[in-house]
């Protein structure tokens, strides 16, 4: 009988097992399905598709350059154990190379390439999901292949940041000035990287609940409008440097802004330093957590 890509693709959705696997159980099984996923439970495979319906938040973000490309990813796993295991870090790694070498354009495409051991992304996903014992995913990705990107990892993965800069320098002077602005991105997280990024709607709010503030503080109630409008102003200023990077306070030197910091950098080294991008990956961002009795996860696991 023959096997369609259709039939593949069906017995791959029902159990979580790669391609080959499926297609070669659905082989043995000379095209019943059934008998096809006794096949692969049999030999084990199978026995992740129960994993993949359980809550992956923990895992780890990476940041590097690869012959030139800045690559940050996100794969998750369900306990913060596995996200310093050798086998996840190297998948991680390589999920990143796979990255760099092919700029993918988004994560299905990303997942269908190849990873370079004969198997593709998803299938050594599966793989590890396999090997480890936990659901394993890649989340997202994204890449820089233009100027040059300097990366930084937090807390062993907690945080990956790609700072991206157009310079006429070389990565080697421009290493610590992007490190230094990596840091602060993942310390304190700006919401934008330049107050010329902060839209209409933004700041429309922003004056809204100053002007709400206002009316309910007895003080400032009675004052005539014009006045209201100048302290809105002013605060909208402070509103910048909470949260637009390039405004804040430098953090290893708070008499400057980080721009100031970055403009000042560049003249000590005889040349030019724009930030033109970046990208901050937080390990489980997002994702919800399922919160269980550990009690209760034991007598289950016990049959209690």
């Amino acid at each position: 009988m023959a096997i369609t890509a259709k039939d593949v693709q069906a017995l791959r959705e029902m159990t979580g097992v790669g391609m080959m696997d499926c297609k070669k159980a659905l082989t043995e099984a000379e095209g019943n399905m059934d008998k096809a996923v006794e096949i692969l439970r049999e030999k084990g495979l199978a026995a992740s598709q129960k994993k993949a319906g359980r809550i992956a938040a923990e895992g780890m973000a990476y940041a590097a350059v690869i012959n030139g490309m800045g690559v940050v990813v996100e794969v998750n796993a369900e306990t913060d154990f596995v996200g310093k295991n050798e086998k996840f870090v190297d998948f991680v790694k390589g999920v990143a190379a796979v990255v760099a070498a092919n700029k993918p354009a988004d994560l299905d495409a990303l997942m269908a390439l190849p990873f370079g051991n004969g198997r593709t992304v998803q299938e050594e996903q599966q793989e590890m999901v396999l090997v480890i014992g936990e659901n394993i995913k890649v989340r997202r990705f994204a890449f820089f292949a233009e100027g040059i990107s300097v990366p930084y990892i937090h807390a062993g993965g907690k945080i990956g940041v790609l700072v991206n800069l157009e310079t006429n320098l070389t990565a080697e002077q421009v290493e610590t000035v992007g490190k230094d602005v990596a840091m602060q991105i993942a310390a304190l997280n700006p919401r934008f990287w330049d107050k010329s990024q902060v839209d209409d709607a933004t700041l429309e709010e922003e004056k809204k609940i100053l002007l709400v503030q206002m009316a309910n503080d007895p003080k400032m109630a009675s004052k005539p409008d014009k006045v209201k409008e100048g302290i809105v102003a002013g605060k909208l200023g402070k509103f910048y440097k909470e949260n637009c990077l390039l405004q804040q306070e430098f953090v290893k030197d708070n008499s400057m802004t980080v721009e100031q910091y970055i403009a000042s950098s560049a003249k000590a080294l005889g040349g030019t330093i724009t930030l033109k991008d970046a990208v901050r990956f937080e390990k489980g961002e997002g994702i919800e957590k399922k919160q269980e009795n550990f009690a209760e996860e034991i007598a289950k696991q016990l049959g209690k």
